[in-house]
């Protein structure tokens, strides 16, 4: 039986709702497929400032670093504005990306059948099962390349550096290559290699990391094309693989397909696969206390866990089939539609892990 170390990092607003729920969900996950979790709390954000001064404690950083993964609720709220920038809650939440080594940013962006009327996008588009995950590139790219301003005849004018290197490339490509194989074998990988050189460097390592995947079909589509495509056929994307900058803005084009921010999960890996996984909404200091927050995301972040860093996959594809089959007949606030049951955060959990 296998046994996992998982780090609660529960955090502000509604974080610790969420989180309580998610877990719930993951305990009768456990139960059904046969392992074991034991969980450690830690500090992060707003919380951790007002226990401890600072929005990371060494104490977070050394708990999650000795876990199989990692667990967050959400971060800030107006009660920390007046922090300075560098103490801030999100400065941890960039303090613990860094600290754990993030590099690869896991969003996926899937319409439940149930919500397809959520989406701006027109029913016969998205069809009954469009799951596109992206794969971005967290740490490097123009992001972080060399920038400035000087005067150019007189004017003021500015650069930023776009910059990876081949194993910046590789290691990011070998995680879109997993990720592919654990899913449909099929990979786009987007880039301008007509226009940038960095993109000439990154389809070319690309290809050249395909070889050791032989099972995972490759293609290559320009950025601009993806962005049209994505609106225009989304269901011809598995997993897309793209830099720092590409994968910033297709992330949320493609969120905006799902219809809800209530139901995106995302996960970030490092080289050694210990991962965080988060929704991506906020934390929603209004309606914190009030039950009402909606803890799908999170419970989706779990299945993220389950399936990319634990390899427990039957468990991810239950608790998505029991999100699903929950979403046919309750809701919380802010996915309710007439004629269904309105329902709190609370007893979303324990309809989930019913169906499950």
């Amino acid at each position: 039986m296998a046994d996992y170390k998982i780090t609660l990092l529960k955090g502000d607003g509604i974080g610790p709702e969420i989180v309580n729920q998610a877990v719930k969900v993951l305990d009768k996950a456990a139960e059904k497929f046969d392992f074991t979790v034991e969980y450690d709390e830690a500090l992060l954000g707003g919380c951790a400032i007002d226990a401890t001064g600072v929005p990371l404690p060494q104490e977070t950083i050394d708990k999650c670093k000795a876990s199989d993964s990692v667990i967050l609720g959400a971060v800030g709220g107006p009660k920390w504005d007046n922090q300075p920038g560098n103490n801030r809650p999100e400065a941890g939440l960039l303090g613990i990306r860094g600290a754990l080594g993030l590099f690869a940013n896991l969003r996926p962006s899937v319409i439940f059948g149930p919500l397809k009327s959520a989406s701006p996008i027109k029913d016969e588009i998205i069809g009954d099962n469009m799951n596109v995950l992206i794969v971005r590139e967290l740490t490097g790219g123009i992001y972080f390349g060399e920038r400035g301003t000087k005067l150019v005849d007189g004017e003021p004018a500015a650069w930023d550096t776009e910059m990876y290197s081949v194993p910046e490339i590789e290691r990011i490509a070998r995680v879109a290559f997993d990720m592919a194989m654990k899913r449909n074998k099929k990979l786009t990988s987007v880039d301008k290699a007509n226009v940038l050189e960095s993109s000439r460097l990154w389809r070319k390592t690309v290809i050249e990391v395909s070889k050791d995947y032989p099972e995972v079909e490759l293609n290559h589509m320009y950025v601009d094309n993806c962005a049209m495509q994505l609106v225009r056929n989304p269901k011809q994307f598995d997993v897309i693989v793209t830099s720092n900058i590409f994968g910033d803005i297709l992330s949320d084009e493609a969120s905006m397909i799902a219809g809800s921010i209530g139901m995106l999960a995302s996960a970030s890996l490092s080289e050694g696969k210990l991962g965080l996984y988060e929704p991506i909404h906020g934390s929603a200091p209004d309606i914190a206390g009030l039950g009402i927050a909606n803890p799908l995301a999170t419970i989706l972040s779990v299945a993220m866990m389950l399936r990319y860093s634990l390899n427990q996959n039957k468990a991810a594809d239950a608790i998505e089939a029991a999100v699903s089959k929950v979403l046919e007949t309750h809701r919380t606030p802010d996915i309710y539609e007439e004629g269904l049951t309105k329902v709190s955060c609370e007893e979303m959990g324990d309809l989930v892990c019913k169906a499950l």
